[in-house]
């Protein structure tokens, strides 16, 4: 007798393992991130390309602090155990080293790029509060003005020519100064240039700025701002950079 098309068709789907009542789903493969051997080992490239002599300097601070762990051992007549100390102690110093020299690099790279100043805010320790988006930007110019919220008040980092910037600056200042009349404002512009600080030292100058509110009145201040709303109208995944005014909605009034 020949076989129906209906079992013929339903015969592999008879095949398949058929999972049980309370058996689990199975796992879906996780996607295997980097071991950290081979993130350093990426970090490590990136910088030599930047700054050649990393790996010499790398080399001379392991070589430095064994040589010195030696020289202790062999003064207290135990260089197995200076030895056994020199060699963590100088894969750390390197580390250190490398650490250092892969943040230039890294801000080497996005140097006189749109956004490197809110890059910079990126890397300050806890205690400040950021904003991704510039709270001020000249489209045409791409010129911008970023904000960051701490206890030495609030600061303002420009990014453009100072000229430039300047009507940016003073704008978000004043309109700073109206909500909060008792707060220091501060203003750091970021460049190259005369009175400039370079984005690597963006975040070192103002962790060096004095402290004047707790940290209770930091978050006021931040609930403060955010509670008036952003003068830049632009919605979130829009890149500000990108805007441009709308020359046709001009010439239709």
């Amino acid at each position: 007798m020949a076989n129906s098309p209906d079992s013929s068709s339903s015969t592999p789907a008879s095949d398949a393992p058929k999972r049980g009542l309370f058996s689990r789903k199975p796992k879906e493969a996780k996607a295997k991130k980097p071991s950290r051997l081979k993130q350093i080992g990426e970090v490590f490239q990136m910088t030599r390309r930047h700054d050649p002599m990393v790996q010499w300097l790398m080399l001379l601070a392991l070589l430095g602090v064994v040589a010195a762990s030696l020289l202790v051992g062999f003064l207290l007549d135990n260089w197995v155990t200076g030895l056994i100390i020199g060699i963590p102690l100088g894969l750390l110093a390197a580390t250190l080293i490398l650490s250092r020299r892969a943040e230039r690099a890294a801000f080497a790279q996005i140097e006189n790029q749109p956004g490197a100043s809110g890059a910079a805010l990126s890397t300050l320790k806890r205690g400040w509060i950021t904003e991704d988006q510039p709270v001020a930007v000249n489209p045409r110019t791409q010129d911008a003005v970023f904000r960051a919220i701490g206890r030495p008040g609030v600061v303002l980092v420009s990014e453009g020519p100072s000229s430039r910037v300047k009507p940016l600056v003073d704008a978000e200042r004043k309109r700073l100064a109206r909500i909060l009349p008792n707060v220091t404002i501060h203003v750091i512009e970021s460049g190259r240039g005369e009175g400039q600080v370079p984005i690597s030292q963006v975040a070192k100058t103002m962790n060096k700025l004095n402290n004047e509110l707790t940290k209770i009145e930091v978050s006021a201040v931040s609930k403060r701002i955010s509670s008036l709303g952003s003068r830049l109208p632009i919605p979130k995944g829009i890149d500000p950079y990108k805007a441009r005014p709308d020359r046709k909605a001009g010439r239709g009034r």
